[in-house]
């Protein structure tokens, strides 16, 4: 869920930058899983305006991850138009996102990086320098007699 989650969350309409193969594939195949399973609720429940509604809301960040992903191959993000063409439109645009984009930087930002799966290098903790253990002083109460 987090490749759906963090998008809409973060870059809801944010049509700037890039977006990895990976995590355009991911949101896209959740976003299926997640449109199926409205659907076929409001279906059950007879409400087709609830569908109608999720459909708009997730418009605008369809639009957006698809436009950086389509930076990502050095392409503008108006090219989803190009969907419009009957019957080649659709092909030529799915070959574009399933192609591998440039591990450099282009005019759309510097390279792409999958947030999930990348590690992130932690440097090894300085070991703590040793101290010899302190004693302290042991105090003799020479006034026993005066504790009442």
């Amino acid at each position: 869920m987090h490749w759906f989650i963090n998008p809409i969350k973060n870059q809801y309409a944010d049509f700037e930058g890039r977006t990895s193969r990976k995590e355009f594939w991911m949101f896209i195949l959740v976003y299926i899983g997640v449109a199926f399973a409205v659907s076929v609720g409001t279906a059950m429940l007879r409400m087709p305006a609830v569908y109608m509604l999720f459909v708009l809301a997730m418009a605008a960040p369809c639009c957006a991850i698809t436009a950086r992903r389509l930076h990502d191959i050095n392409k503008s993000g108006w090219w989803q138009l190009i969907s419009l063409v009957p019957f080649v439109g659709v092909i030529i645009l799915i070959i574009w996102l399933a192609s591998e984009g440039k591990n450099e930087g282009n005019l759309y930002g510097s390279v792409a990086h999958v947030s999930a799966d990348v590690p992130v290098p932690v440097a090894p903790k300085a070991p703590a320098p040793e101290t010899p253990p302190v004693s302290e002083p042991v105090v003799e109460n020479k006034d026993d007699e005066s504790v009442a």
